[in-house]
């Protein structure tokens, strides 16, 4: 009877600790991110985005893995320190190492059209 315990007390330990790992991995993600920028394609114009609104490359969105939609945030160019504040509207970026991918515009104030990625700095706004 006492090792059914143990293996029962042990198991609830190892997923607490699994749970409080994530969690707070989630809230320093929320709270500021380091990580590459890139910015979508003229193709996406018009397409619709994960928050169920058209996607338009003149506004100032983006697109983040996690962050709750109208959500907004400030994009810092770590190189540069141009910055943009966006509202998250979609879900992505699907390429790896990569953190937020912003529209045509956010890019473009940002500096970073011609390379197409920048090292940033995202900072939850609200």
């Amino acid at each position: 009877m006492g090792a059914p315990k143990r293996l029962f007390r042990t198991s609830c330990l190892a997923v607490l600790c699994v749970f409080f790992t994530v969690n707070n991995a989630f809230a320093n993600d929320i709270d500021a991110q380091e990580g590459v920028a890139s910015y979508y394609s003229d193709r996406f114009q018009g397409a619709m985005t994960a928050s169920g609104e058209a996607f338009d490359q003149q506004a100032l969105t983006a697109a983040h893995p996690s962050l709750p939609f109208g959500t907004k945030v400030l994009v810092t160019r770590a190189d540069t320190g141009q910055e943009v504040e966006v509202l998250i509207n979609d879900r992505g970026p699907f390429v790896n190492g990569r953190i937020i991918d912003l529209s045509k515009r956010a890019a473009r104030k940002l500096g970073i059209l011609r390379r197409g990625t920048a090292p940033v700095m995202v900072t939850l706004l609200n």
